[in-house]
């Protein structure tokens, strides 16, 4: 691990999303120098899937050696964030750090991606990282040693990084737009520089993407926040670079990395934008027992026909309430004229659909011919009706299934 050396000690430091993941371990790295923190998220009631909240942070924090202040903050409200800084200059007496870590990700293609999920990732990773930064920017400019610190990747204009979540890559690759304007902008001012991870970094959101054998591929958050530090300890004209860890702690002198991955010896995952493509990805995410959620469709199954347009119908009927009253992700494994594997999810947001496995383990499959499927979508075929005859098999939740007659009813009446 990289040495603590107290340069951070009594600084100042603005962590949006800092409740958990490596906006947490980049805030108890700058406390054991004895660093003032601002855990600028939205927890503040524990979450039934996720861990901790701003409180828990905020007390491992100042046991860490630190001093902290927990402000509930949602970053696209410029209120919130207002409020948050001010405080922040009120208790310590100015801002010295930002950390731009809060993000959202939704790693599905366009037909597939809610208008609501790209306004979210949008407004988090984009519009967030720029507001926040504008709102502290006035204080950092009074600061000895100010820096900016984005968690975002390279600019990478490979098509291959975005042909499978445009979206997603869009507002990632905002934030990254951030570090190259303002790092010119304020040149001799401000440090401002993004950081990426070389490998994959275990995190809630990387174990939603993986599922549960992807932990051991991965690396903890401790290498990032020893690569935060590193930057964050260098002066304000080391700016406008696009740092990945490994780089930077190899520079510091750091041998073994080892030491930072969950399982040592087991194969890492390299992370999104570097070298490896999607495909390359996944695979090597499965031939280690993961369940990559962000699988790309094949070219074996096809994007067209009577399928697609029935999916099309289904995606224009999907809204909250439909979410709320099924709470089922379905997995479809079609035979026939038109073979292929889709997917349905009526479990999380406003829900989707699309071509390929789900996004998270399906809580029920359905296994039936193309053919009887469009039936069965147009009203012609009753799912119970199709599983009595055999024409459906079902493995899962009975009950989720049946729900589906509700759906369908929605769908007769948008005239499928």
């Amino acid at each position: 691990m990289l040495q603590n050396t107290g340069k951070l000690a009594g600084c100042t430091l603005f962590i949006t999303g800092a409740s958990r993941g490596i906006g947490k371990a980049i805030a108890l790295k700058a406390a054991r120098d004895g660093a003032n923190i601002i855990i600028a998220a939205k927890t503040a009631e524990p979450h039934p899937k996720l861990p901790g909240t701003i409180y828990t942070a905020a007390q491992e924090v100042e046991a860490a050696g630190g001093k902290a202040l927990a402000c509930v903050v949602d970053i696209r409200d410029e209120q919130q964030i207002g409020e948050a800084v001010q405080k922040a200059v009120d208790k310590f007496g100015g801002i010295d750090i930002l950390i731009n870590n809060a993000s959202a990700i939704s790693l599905t293609g366009t037909l597939e991606t809610p208008m609501k999920k790209v306004d979210l990732m949008l407004g988090i990773n984009l519009r967030g990282t720029y507001l926040t930064s504008k709102l502290v920017l006035p204080h950092l400019l009074k600061s000895r040693s100010p820096h900016i610190l984005n968690l975002s990747p390279p600019l990478n204009l490979n098509p291959v990084w975005f042909k499978n979540h445009t979206a997603y890559t869009m507002a990632k690759y905002g934030m990254s737009m951030c570090v190259l304007g303002m790092a010119e902008e304020f040149r001799g001012q401000i440090a401002v520089n993004a950081l990426w991870p070389r490998t994959a970094i275990q995190t809630a959101a990387m174990d939603m993407l993986g599922g549960d054998g992807v932990g051991k591929q991965c690396r903890t958050a401790d290498i990032m926040a020893d690569a935060a530090y590193a930057i964050l300890s260098k002066p304000k004209d080391y700016t406008g670079h696009f740092v990945v860890d490994e780089d930077i702690l190899k520079e510091e002198g750091i041998k073994d990395f080892d030491q930072y991955a969950v399982q040592p010896g087991h194969p890492l995952l390299p992370d999104f934008f570097l070298d490896e493509a999607p495909e390359s990805l996944v695979e090597q995410m499965e031939q280690h027992g993961a369940t990559p959620a962000f699988k790309p469709p094949t070219s074996a199954t096809s994007s067209s026909g009577p399928i697609e347009s029935t999916f099309n119908v289904i995606r224009g009927v999907l809204n909250e309430d439909v979410v709320k009253s099924t709470q089922g992700i379905y997995q479809f494994d079609l035979s026939g004229e038109n073979p292929g594997v889709w997917f349905l999810d009526l479990k999380s947001g406003s829900g989707s659909a699309g071509q390929g496995q789900p996004p998270i383990k399906a809580d029920v499959v359905m296994t039936m011919d193309s053919n009887d499927f469009s039936k069965m979508f147009a009203g012609k075929l009753k799912p119970t009706m199709a599983f009595m005859s055999g024409k459906l098999r079902i493995k899962g939740d009975m009950t989720l299934a049946m729900k589906l007659e509700k759906l369908m009813g929605r769908m007769n009446k948008a005239k499928l």
